[in-house]
């Protein structure tokens, strides 16, 4: 009876805390009427809950996905409680850089405005490689966001002061980076923690180099959340996910609050390449504030991605 009355009373001291923690909330009554807003991956999870709250505060909010036709319910959902026809599907698949390069070149083109950009997208611990030939986890998780924000940089350098918030996890410092094997693709949950981990060192170059040019950079922990990425494992694997989410995870809505906090507040300004997690600043480990690496792993994303100054500038010659 003793064993049974701990674990009922852990039960209820985890749900009590999990329903606390829900609780934490985006207060921040900022509008931001006139104002383009990018997410990718804004169809579902997340990236769905940050469109309608940034949809309704007169937002126009463009959210990316890869069927329109199989996104186009989200879509109408996001409309429908955001209260607001502002928002726009746009075809992308952060898997395929050729998609990403159309869908850059076609931005720039008819896009005047990039106020936020929020790459929000992202694939679990999977053991997959994209069709570039990259591991899935560091090419979705990190070569995408690193492309699209790259060659969206002048759009948000011409509507400065602008944001790039990139969507991370915690998990980021249980790894460090193997420049030998940037592409490593052996353990699963190792390979998604050094996706997360190149996710904070990009916010931090990034941040250096755009700072003089009005853009603001930040990474966010949205926290555990529950969603779908379980649907690509064995049906026992989601029923015990769904158990253990249930008590330990929060919900997205919540998991959206410190993203809309960060495409918000300007208290938040004075921290720029910072991470974020609970609406607050947060510190890092020694080893991820590492500005050698930093670079290190901005130069090595060029490499692989065949991208530098010069191509950049090719491309917004050729868009304006």
């Amino acid at each position: 009876m003793y064993l049974l009355g701990t674990v009922l009373v852990a039960l209820l001291l985890t749900i009590f805390l999990r329903r606390f923690k829900n609780r934490i909330m985006c207060l921040d009554p900022k509008r931001l009427d006139g104002k383009t807003v990018l997410i990718t991956g804004g169809t579902s999870g997340i990236g769905r809950e940050t469109a309608i709250a940034l949809a309704k505060r007169g937002a126009r909010v463009l959210i990316t996905g890869q069927d329109e036709q199989k996104e186009y319910e989200a879509l109408r959902q996001i409309k429908k409680e955001s209260n607001s026809l502002n928002v726009r599907f746009l075809c992308l698949n952060m898997a395929n850089l050729q998609s990403i390069r159309d869908f850059c070149r076609e931005f720039m083109k008819n896009e005047k405005r990039l106020d936020i950009l929020i790459n929000n997208e992202g694939v679990p611990a999977v053991l997959d490689w994209t069709e570039n030939g990259f591991s899935m986890c560091f090419g979705v998780n990190h070569l995408g966001p690193f492309l699209l924000t790259n060659l969206l940089l002048e759009r948000l350098k011409g509507c400065a002061p602008s944001r790039v918030i990139t969507v991370t996890s915690n998990v980021h410092k249980y790894q460090k980076l193997d420049f030998t094997d940037l592409n490593y693709n052996i353990v699963p949950l190792f390979t998604y923690c050094r996706s997360k981990l190149a996710n904070v060192y990009f916010t931090q170059e990034l941040a250096r180099q755009a700072e003089r040019h009005g853009v603001f950079v930040c990474a966010v922990h949205p926290g555990y959340v529950v969603g779908n990425w379980t649907l690509q494992f064995s049906f026992l694997f989601r029923i015990v996910m769904y158990v253990f989410m249930s008590m330990f995870f929060i919900s997205c809505e919540a998991g959206a609050q410190t993203v809309i906090h960060c495409a918000v507040s300007d208290d938040i300004l004075q921290h720029n390449g910072g991470y974020f997690s609970d609406c607050k600043p947060c510190k890092l480990r020694p080893h991820v504030q590492d500005a050698g690496v930093a670079k290190k792993l901005w130069e090595a994303s060029e490499t692989m991605l065949g991208l530098n100054s010069s191509a950049r500038e090719h491309l917004a010659t050729r868009t304006k």
